[in-house]
């Protein structure tokens, strides 16, 4: 019997005691050692939950990420000394500190950047993603970009023509990477991250007609505003790098 058929057969406490065994009791000891590389088991677990179990057994819930954790500590002994709500706490803020890193893929004519769709279509973002441990900056942009557009930036990317900010422990820096042809064919290498990728112009990117760039601190413009997230803190940026290549 294959994969798929067992996972037909399973009930949601044995797919769960399953997930246990694959994502935190045989994984190296080093893996358990800290709360935050536990926390990035959970986390695989439940991805592999959402993206892989639930596609052949849809009558599954999909189930929030604090409340799968709940699930996998109940049936996980190995977990028992650690505290649920402080350990999942203390994980999600080492999330938020972790640096990202990625681009502002801009068009030959310079009057359009590439942008992608979160999953539930709610939010619009230049393509991005966290760093992994020893990673280079501009390594992890090349590798995250390609991860959600399928489009390799190595021959446009210059390390030194970038943009940075940060919010609250956490440092965003985004690439300029200019002059790739309009008709390039992306295509995510994501599963349910990116619903759609698309060529937007700048004058559409929130506040982009505003021609004073103090109006685009992050305390004017959030990191999240009409559709968009991560933007609006990049506009005057944008605008600014634009003029220097003038």
């Amino acid at each position: 019997m294959d994969a798929s058929a067992v996972i037909k057969t399973l009930t949601l406490d044995e797919i769960i005691d399953d997930l246990v065994v694959r994502f935190i009791i045989n994984v190296p000891d080093v893996e358990l050692a800290e709360v935050e590389r536990i926390g990035f088991q959970v986390e695989a677990a439940h991805w592999y939950y959402e993206d892989f179990i639930r596609p052949i057994r849809p009558d599954l819930p999909s189930i929030k990420s604090k409340q799968f954790s709940t699930r996998i500590f109940q049936h996980c002994s190995i977990l028992s000394q650690l505290e649920l709500d402080k350990a999942y706490s203390d994980f999600m803020k080492y999330k938020r500190s972790i640096p990202v890193c990625g681009a502002i893929i801009l068009n030959r004519k310079k009057d359009k950047c590439v942008m992608v769709l979160d999953w539930n279509r709610t939010n619009w973002g230049f393509p991005k993603g966290k760093i992994n441990e020893d990673e280079e900056k501009h390594d992890c942009a090349v590798r995250e970009v390609y991860e959600e557009t399928g489009f390799d930036i190595t021959p446009y990317l210059k390390k030194d023509e970038f943009s940075e900010i940060q919010v609250a422990d956490q440092v965003i820096r985004l690439y300029f990477v200019v002059g790739v042809p309009e008709d390039t064919v992306f295509q995510t290498q994501t599963r349910k991250e990116i619903s759609e990728i698309k060529w937007k112009s700048l004058s559409d990117l929130p506040a982009y007609s505003e021609h004073n760039d103090k109006k685009f601190s992050k305390h004017k413009y959030p990191i999240k505003c009409e559709g968009y997230r991560g933007v609006a803190p990049f506009v005057g940026k944008i605008k600014h790098f634009l003029n220097s290549k003038r």
